[in-house]
């Protein structure tokens, strides 16, 4: 792994699991000196995260980590609603039986970390049920972009927003939703309609969290 990509990838996994809170300076000598690097990788490392809108530079401060605001937040589930529609649509017609039992294995673990309140893994589990369904879309593209943007999300459980557990019993029974129309073939508009609302539904609550 050379040395830009070495300081690329430490330095978005901290962004992303909240080492680096938003507004926090990243200091370039510093950082440099921790990886055994020059500057030059790390500056463009720092470069890719900007690409990626982890970060920002500042005048007269230099790279800090790029916070999230409501409004974004806001804005990032709507786009996500419509792409992860479509995804789900595309990948219905890729997907076995064996394919649909593992979104039931995983709902099921969702449950039980609902019941024990163990809000992080259920978390961590959603993610996984949604991208077991897209791991069979055609369209890689698509999913690259919707991969960034939930990594873009991720920063949040750590920084402005929490998760709100009113939604989790309502996520499951959604999701057994989607099992049902993937298991009987439903119509794509049927299924893209459906994740779709699935989408907003968490963005409904969130608005309507207080």
């Amino acid at each position: 792994m050379n040395k830009s990509k070495y300081a690329y990838d430490l330095l978005r996994s901290r962004i992303l699991d909240g080492t680096y809170s938003p507004g926090q300076r990243i200091i370039l000598d510093q950082f440099a000196k921790e990886v055994g690097s020059s500057h030059i990788p790390v500056r463009e490392a720092m470069r890719r995260l900007e690409s990626d809108q982890l970060i920002e530079y500042k005048s007269n401060v230099g790279a800090v980590v790029l916070s999230i605001d409501e409004k974004v937040y806001k804005e990032t589930l709507q786009l996500l609603a419509v792409l992860e529609g479509y995804a789900t649509a595309s990948s219905a017609s890729h997907m076995k039986e064996k394919d649909i039992h593992k979104l039931i294995e995983i709902n099921d673990e969702m449950n039980e970390c609902l019941l024990k309140y163990d809000f992080n893994t259920f978390s961590d589990l959603n993610k996984k049920f949604h991208f077991a369904i897209y791991s069979h879309c055609p369209n890689t593209l698509l999913i690259s972009n919707i991969e960034q943007l939930w990594e873009r999300l991720d920063t949040v459980r750590n920084t402005n927003f929490s998760f709100f557990p009113m939604r989790a019993p309502h996520s499951i029974k959604e999701h057994i939703e989607i099992i049902e129309l993937l298991k009987h073939q439903a119509s794509i508009i049927d299924l893209e309609t459906t994740a779709r609302q699935h989408k907003l539904n968490t963005l409904s609550a969130f608005e309507n969290r207080n």
